[in-house]
């Protein structure tokens, strides 16, 4: 027994060494957002607060234009989700059960999307949405993340297409069922983890999204999470508590959403990884 914890000794202090890694930073701007302003601009910074005040939030929520960019991302967000889940069930569908010329190489086509960076995109997307006037709206941004979240999606439910046996389908088909029933009633079910896997991702991917928002949006009614808390730091002077209170309050619905899917989107990933 002892050798035994003495073999698992290390690879108890790396996961807790990553684990400090990982939740100091979180730690640390919940504990500031709530300090008097004073205690957060100390020479000398304190580990637990001395001082406790909801000032900071109270300007966020009842003085600055926090809602509208929260309701502005919280629109995106959900956007990008769902429009992703549907495009990316529809296309590994199609991809992964159906034969076709060139369905390899869309493959490949698709995959190499992400050996370029995004801000190559940055000028003919912002042309493209220039003809299209949608300078300036949120379908805008809801159509650039979809377009930076769905490829990973497309190849990420592959993995699970792949394990469900066709003779379901087959059996489906015969009994009168459609394409579109086979894929809502039979592969979605079966393929629920990979589904969660990828709108977290698309949800992430479009409330973290900040170049595209920042050069698509003009005016502050329309502004982002991202956009909006970058416009906190001013050029002489930065309200600290009012920035560490909105960095909290952005963390809280990826946080409210890894707590409802989390665990299948973790089952996703590794099963993704493993098939």
């Amino acid at each position: 027994m002892l050798l035994k914890v003495r073999r698992n000794m290390p690879l108890a202090l790396a996961v807790l060494a990553l684990m400090v890694l990982i939740l100091a930073p979180f730690y640390w701007i919940f504990t500031s957002s709530v300090k008097e302003p004073q205690e957060i601009i100390a020479r000398h910074p304190t580990l637990f607060p001395q001082s406790f005040t909801l000032e900071h939030y109270d300007k966020l929520l009842n003085h600055s234009p926090f809602p509208t960019y929260l309701r502005n991302s919280l629109i995106v967000a959900l956007g990008t989700m769902i429009i992703t889940v549907v495009l990316a069930t529809l296309a590994a569908y199609g991809l992964y059960r159906l034969r076709f010329p060139g369905r390899q190489m869309m493959f490949r086509v698709i995959l190499i999307t992400y050996a370029f960076p995004g801000v190559l995109l940055l000028v003919p997307m912002y042309d493209m949405m220039s003809r299209l006037g949608l300078v300036d709206r949120l379908l805008a941004l809801v159509i650039v993340d979809v377009t930076l979240a769905a490829p990973f999606a497309v190849w990420m439910l592959q993995a699970f297409f792949r394990t469900i046996p066709q003779e379901l389908e087959e059996a489906a088909a015969l009994d009168g069922a459609t394409r579109l029933g086979i894929i809502v009633r039979i592969l979605l079910p079966l393929a629920a983890p990979g589904v969660a896997a990828i709108a977290i991702f698309a949800f992430i991917t479009s409330w973290t999204e900040y170049i595209f928002s920042s050069i698509l949006i003009v005016s502050e009614a329309n502004r982002t999470v991202p956009v909006g808390l970058a416009g906190i730091i001013g050029q002489y002077q930065v309200d600290w508590g009012l920035l560490l209170a909105g960095a909290t309050a952005t963390a809280l619905p990826v946080l409210v959403l890894f707590g409802l899917v989390g665990r299948n989107f973790v089952e996703g990933l590794t099963a993704g990884a493993v098939r």
